[in-house]
Protein backbone atom coordinates (compact mmCIF):
# COMPACT_ATOMS: atom_id res chain seq x y z
CA UNK A 1 0.00 0.00 0.00
CA UNK A 2 1.39 3.54 -1.49
CA UNK A 3 2.08 5.87 1.77
CA UNK A 4 0.37 9.17 -0.61
CA UNK A 5 -2.75 7.80 1.73
CA UNK A 6 -1.64 9.35 5.10
CA UNK A 7 -1.43 12.82 3.11
CA UNK A 8 1.13 15.66 2.31
CA UNK A 9 1.42 17.04 5.99
CA UNK A 10 1.99 13.52 7.38
CA UNK A 11 4.65 12.85 4.38
CA UNK A 12 6.31 16.56 4.03
CA UNK A 13 5.53 18.33 7.58
CA UNK A 14 5.02 21.75 5.45
CA UNK A 15 5.21 23.66 9.20
CA UNK A 16 8.22 22.17 10.12
CA UNK A 17 9.95 22.56 6.77
CA UNK A 18 9.11 26.67 7.32
CA UNK A 19 11.02 26.45 10.47
CA UNK A 20 13.68 24.84 8.90
CA UNK A 21 13.71 27.56 6.47
CA UNK A 22 13.66 29.84 9.21
CA UNK A 23 16.53 29.31 10.86
CA UNK A 24 18.68 29.06 8.04
CA UNK A 25 17.66 32.18 6.56
CA UNK A 26 18.34 33.68 10.46
CA UNK A 27 21.94 31.86 10.45
CA UNK A 28 22.73 33.63 6.89
CA UNK A 29 21.29 37.17 8.38
CA UNK A 30 24.00 36.57 11.25
CA UNK A 31 26.92 35.68 9.55
CA UNK A 32 25.85 38.56 7.18
CA UNK A 33 24.21 42.06 7.73
CA UNK A 34 24.43 41.20 11.50
CA UNK A 35 27.80 40.22 12.10
CA UNK A 36 29.16 43.51 12.73
CA UNK A 37 26.77 43.61 15.65
CA UNK A 38 28.49 40.17 17.50
CA UNK A 39 32.29 40.75 19.45
CA UNK A 40 35.34 39.42 17.95
CA UNK A 41 33.17 38.60 14.79
CA UNK A 42 35.02 36.99 11.82
CA UNK A 43 33.69 35.92 8.24
CA UNK A 44 32.31 32.58 8.21
CA UNK A 45 33.93 30.31 5.60
CA UNK A 46 31.75 28.80 2.71
CA UNK A 47 32.96 25.24 4.34
CA UNK A 48 31.28 26.21 7.91
CA UNK A 49 28.08 27.41 5.97
CA UNK A 50 27.78 24.10 3.96
CA UNK A 51 28.09 21.99 6.87
CA UNK A 52 25.25 24.24 8.65
CA UNK A 53 23.16 23.86 5.49
CA UNK A 54 23.72 19.89 5.41
CA UNK A 55 22.94 20.07 8.92
CA UNK A 56 19.83 21.46 8.85
CA UNK A 57 18.68 19.28 5.92
CA UNK A 58 19.72 16.29 7.30
CA UNK A 59 17.44 17.26 10.19
CA UNK A 60 14.19 18.17 8.17
CA UNK A 61 15.18 14.58 6.23
CA UNK A 62 14.87 13.11 9.88
CA UNK A 63 12.07 15.09 11.55
CA UNK A 64 10.36 16.00 8.70
CA UNK A 65 10.21 14.33 5.46
CA UNK A 66 8.55 10.86 4.83
CA UNK A 67 11.80 9.03 6.85
CA UNK A 68 9.70 10.14 9.74
CA UNK A 69 6.50 9.05 9.41
CA UNK A 70 8.46 5.43 7.93
CA UNK A 71 9.80 6.11 11.56
CA UNK A 72 7.05 5.32 13.42
CA UNK A 73 5.59 2.69 10.90
CA UNK A 74 9.22 0.46 10.92
CA UNK A 75 11.23 0.02 13.42
CA UNK A 76 14.78 -0.15 11.12
CA UNK A 77 13.84 3.20 9.77
CA UNK A 78 13.36 5.06 13.37
CA UNK A 79 16.70 3.60 13.99
CA UNK A 80 17.99 5.00 10.67
CA UNK A 81 15.80 8.18 11.71
CA UNK A 82 17.57 8.54 15.59
CA UNK A 83 21.27 7.91 14.01
CA UNK A 84 20.94 11.05 11.51
CA UNK A 85 19.01 13.06 14.12
CA UNK A 86 21.42 12.39 16.86
CA UNK A 87 24.88 11.02 15.37
CA UNK A 88 25.02 12.95 12.05
CA UNK A 89 22.95 16.40 12.83
CA UNK A 90 24.78 17.71 15.81
CA UNK A 91 28.82 17.70 14.30
CA UNK A 92 27.27 19.58 11.15
CA UNK A 93 25.77 21.46 13.32
CA UNK A 94 28.58 22.26 15.81
CA UNK A 95 31.37 22.79 12.96
CA UNK A 96 28.72 24.82 10.64
CA UNK A 97 28.37 27.74 13.73
CA UNK A 98 31.41 30.10 14.06
CA UNK A 99 32.97 30.26 17.28
CA UNK A 100 31.85 34.19 17.67
CA UNK A 101 28.00 33.15 17.32
CA UNK A 102 28.72 30.09 19.61
CA UNK A 103 30.07 32.77 22.12
CA UNK A 104 27.06 34.51 21.91
CA UNK A 105 24.81 31.37 22.51
CA UNK A 106 26.55 30.02 25.14
CA UNK A 107 28.79 32.49 27.18
CA UNK A 108 25.83 34.31 29.13
CA UNK A 109 25.27 33.94 32.91
CA UNK A 110 22.81 30.93 33.43
CA UNK A 111 23.42 29.06 30.25
CA UNK A 112 27.50 28.94 30.35
CA UNK A 113 27.37 27.01 33.72
CA UNK A 114 25.37 24.21 32.10
CA UNK A 115 27.03 23.95 29.16
CA UNK A 116 30.55 23.84 31.56
CA UNK A 117 29.00 20.82 33.67
CA UNK A 118 27.02 19.01 30.75
CA UNK A 119 29.89 19.10 28.62
CA UNK A 120 32.17 17.45 30.69
CA UNK A 121 33.52 14.28 28.93
CA UNK A 122 32.37 11.77 31.35
CA UNK A 123 29.24 13.05 32.02
CA UNK A 124 28.38 14.04 28.25
CA UNK A 125 29.26 10.13 27.50
CA UNK A 126 27.24 9.03 30.43
CA UNK A 127 24.50 11.21 29.90
CA UNK A 128 23.86 10.93 25.77
CA UNK A 129 23.87 6.87 26.05
CA UNK A 130 22.21 6.74 29.37
CA UNK A 131 19.05 8.46 28.44
CA UNK A 132 19.00 6.99 24.79
CA UNK A 133 19.30 3.79 25.81
CA UNK A 134 16.64 4.58 28.91
CA UNK A 135 14.60 5.65 25.57
CA UNK A 136 14.49 2.19 24.49
CA UNK A 137 13.38 0.38 27.43
CA UNK A 138 10.18 -1.21 25.86
CA UNK A 139 8.23 0.10 29.17
CA UNK A 140 9.52 3.71 28.28
CA UNK A 141 9.28 3.60 24.52
CA UNK A 142 5.77 2.35 24.29
CA UNK A 143 4.84 5.16 27.01
CA UNK A 144 6.94 8.13 25.30
CA UNK A 145 4.49 7.33 21.62
CA UNK A 146 1.41 7.41 23.47
CA UNK A 147 1.25 11.60 23.46
CA UNK A 148 3.16 14.18 21.13
CA UNK A 149 3.93 15.88 24.43
CA UNK A 150 6.07 13.39 25.80
CA UNK A 151 7.79 12.27 22.68
CA UNK A 152 8.79 15.63 21.48
CA UNK A 153 10.04 16.42 25.29
CA UNK A 154 12.29 13.24 25.20
CA UNK A 155 13.69 13.79 21.36
CA UNK A 156 14.22 17.11 22.90
CA UNK A 157 16.32 15.86 25.90
CA UNK A 158 18.13 13.46 23.56
CA UNK A 159 19.00 15.71 20.79
CA UNK A 160 20.59 18.19 23.72
CA UNK A 161 22.60 15.49 25.58
CA UNK A 162 23.53 14.45 21.47
CA UNK A 163 24.56 18.30 21.30
CA UNK A 164 26.66 17.88 24.51
CA UNK A 165 27.94 14.93 23.66
CA UNK A 166 29.95 16.12 20.56
CA UNK A 167 30.60 20.06 21.86
CA UNK A 168 33.95 18.18 23.62
CA UNK A 169 34.74 16.43 21.13
CA UNK A 170 34.70 18.89 17.79
CA UNK A 171 34.29 22.75 19.50
CA UNK A 172 37.78 25.00 18.87
CA UNK A 173 36.04 27.24 22.04
CA UNK A 174 39.40 27.58 24.27
CA UNK A 175 37.24 26.67 27.05
CA UNK A 176 36.11 23.46 25.73
CA UNK A 177 39.04 22.12 24.37
CA UNK A 178 39.42 19.46 27.35
CA UNK A 179 39.77 16.64 24.85
CA UNK A 180 43.31 16.27 23.01
CA UNK A 181 44.90 13.72 20.96
CA UNK A 182 44.75 10.68 21.82
CA UNK A 183 41.51 11.50 24.45
CA UNK A 184 39.54 12.26 21.56
CA UNK A 185 40.62 8.73 20.22
CA UNK A 186 39.36 6.82 23.39
CA UNK A 187 36.46 9.36 23.46
CA UNK A 188 35.00 7.93 20.55
CA UNK A 189 35.63 4.40 21.30
CA UNK A 190 33.92 5.32 24.73
CA UNK A 191 31.16 6.17 23.15
CA UNK A 192 31.13 3.44 20.77
CA UNK A 193 31.25 0.92 23.44
CA UNK A 194 28.55 2.30 25.93
CA UNK A 195 26.12 2.31 22.62
CA UNK A 196 26.41 -1.36 21.76
CA UNK A 197 24.52 -3.07 24.98
CA UNK A 198 20.88 -1.21 24.04
CA UNK A 199 21.83 -2.09 19.89
CA UNK A 200 23.30 -6.27 21.27
CA UNK A 201 19.73 -6.66 23.08
CA UNK A 202 17.76 -5.33 20.21
CA UNK A 203 19.69 -7.24 17.47
CA UNK A 204 19.39 -10.81 19.25
CA UNK A 205 16.06 -10.42 20.61
CA UNK A 206 13.81 -13.29 19.19
CA UNK A 207 10.71 -11.65 20.13
CA UNK A 208 8.87 -8.14 19.65
CA UNK A 209 10.09 -5.76 21.99
CA UNK A 210 7.67 -2.85 21.26
CA UNK A 211 4.08 -2.87 21.23
CA UNK A 212 3.76 -0.01 19.03
CA UNK A 213 5.40 -1.74 16.10
CA UNK A 214 4.05 -5.36 16.84
CA UNK A 215 -0.03 -4.68 17.87
CA UNK A 216 -2.25 -2.88 15.92
CA UNK A 217 -3.45 -0.76 17.89
CA UNK A 218 -0.77 0.50 19.67
CA UNK A 219 0.94 1.27 16.12
CA UNK A 220 -2.37 3.07 14.89
CA UNK A 221 -2.42 4.99 18.46
CA UNK A 222 1.77 6.05 17.66
CA UNK A 223 0.73 7.30 14.50
CA UNK A 224 -1.09 10.13 15.59
CA UNK A 225 2.21 11.39 16.48
CA UNK A 226 3.28 12.52 12.81
CA UNK A 227 -0.77 11.60 10.99
CA UNK A 228 -3.56 14.15 11.64
CA UNK A 229 -6.30 13.06 13.61
CA UNK A 230 -8.96 13.59 10.53
CA UNK A 231 -6.50 11.81 8.51
CA UNK A 232 -6.14 8.28 10.36
CA UNK A 233 -10.35 8.48 10.80
CA UNK A 234 -11.03 7.95 7.45
CA UNK A 235 -8.53 5.07 7.34
CA UNK A 236 -8.87 1.04 7.94
CA UNK A 237 -5.43 0.10 9.19
CA UNK A 238 -4.75 -3.29 10.41
CA UNK A 239 -1.02 -3.01 11.13
CA UNK A 240 2.72 -2.09 10.26
CA UNK A 241 2.42 -5.22 7.98
CA UNK A 242 0.52 -3.62 5.51
CA UNK A 243 3.32 -1.56 4.63
CA UNK A 244 6.63 -3.99 6.08
CA UNK A 245 7.31 -6.82 4.30
CA UNK A 246 9.90 -7.74 6.80
CA UNK A 247 8.56 -9.57 9.88
CA UNK A 248 8.43 -7.61 13.31
CA UNK A 249 11.44 -8.90 14.56
CA UNK A 250 13.38 -8.75 11.50
CA UNK A 251 12.47 -5.61 11.40
CA UNK A 252 13.63 -4.92 15.16
CA UNK A 253 17.22 -6.48 14.12
CA UNK A 254 17.34 -5.09 11.15
CA UNK A 255 16.95 -1.51 12.72
CA UNK A 256 20.10 -2.41 15.59
CA UNK A 257 22.53 -3.28 12.63
CA UNK A 258 21.43 -0.31 11.08
CA UNK A 259 22.09 2.21 14.01
CA UNK A 260 25.34 0.33 15.02
CA UNK A 261 26.49 0.44 10.95
CA UNK A 262 25.37 4.01 10.81
CA UNK A 263 27.70 4.66 14.43
CA UNK A 264 30.49 3.30 13.19
CA UNK A 265 30.83 5.18 9.46
CA UNK A 266 29.94 8.68 11.56
CA UNK A 267 32.30 7.85 14.45
CA UNK A 268 34.96 6.51 11.57
CA UNK A 269 34.31 9.50 9.69
CA UNK A 270 35.20 12.18 12.89
CA UNK A 271 38.39 9.86 13.89
CA UNK A 272 39.52 10.81 9.94
CA UNK A 273 38.13 14.55 10.51
CA UNK A 274 40.71 14.18 14.17
CA UNK A 275 43.46 12.68 12.54
CA UNK A 276 43.51 15.11 9.55
CA UNK A 277 43.59 17.97 11.86
CA UNK A 278 46.35 16.72 14.31
CA UNK A 279 47.78 15.71 10.73
CA UNK A 280 47.79 19.47 9.18
CA UNK A 281 49.07 21.20 12.83
CA UNK A 282 52.24 19.32 13.65
CA UNK A 283 52.63 20.08 9.53
CA UNK A 284 52.43 23.80 10.08
CA UNK A 285 54.35 23.37 13.71
CA UNK A 286 57.36 21.58 11.50
CA UNK A 287 57.07 24.39 8.74
CA UNK A 288 57.54 27.08 11.68
CA UNK A 289 60.33 25.09 13.37
CA UNK A 290 62.00 25.25 10.35
CA UNK A 291 61.94 28.37 9.64
CA UNK A 292 62.94 29.54 12.87
CA UNK A 293 66.22 27.16 12.51
CA UNK A 294 67.41 27.90 9.26
CA UNK A 295 66.37 32.20 9.06
CA UNK A 296 69.81 34.13 8.57
CA UNK A 297 70.68 35.68 11.64
CA UNK A 298 70.32 39.39 12.02
CA UNK A 299 73.48 41.71 10.79
CA UNK A 300 75.34 42.79 13.97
Amino acid sequence: MSFEIFGFRALWSPYYLVVMILIMVLYFMIIGPWRSKFKDHTPVTTKQQILFVTGIIALYVSKGSPVDLLGHIMFSAHMTQMAILYLVVPPLLILGIPDWLWKAIIYRPFIKPLFKLFTKPIIALILFNSIFSIYHVPLVFDFVKTDPVYHAGMTTIIFITAMFMWLPLLSSLPEWKSLTGIKKVGYIFANGILLTPACALIIFATDPMYATYSEPQAWVNALQLCVPADMLEGLNLTGPEMFNTLPTVEDQQLGGVLMKIIQEIVYGSILAYIFFQWARKERQKDEFDLKKNFSPEPVK
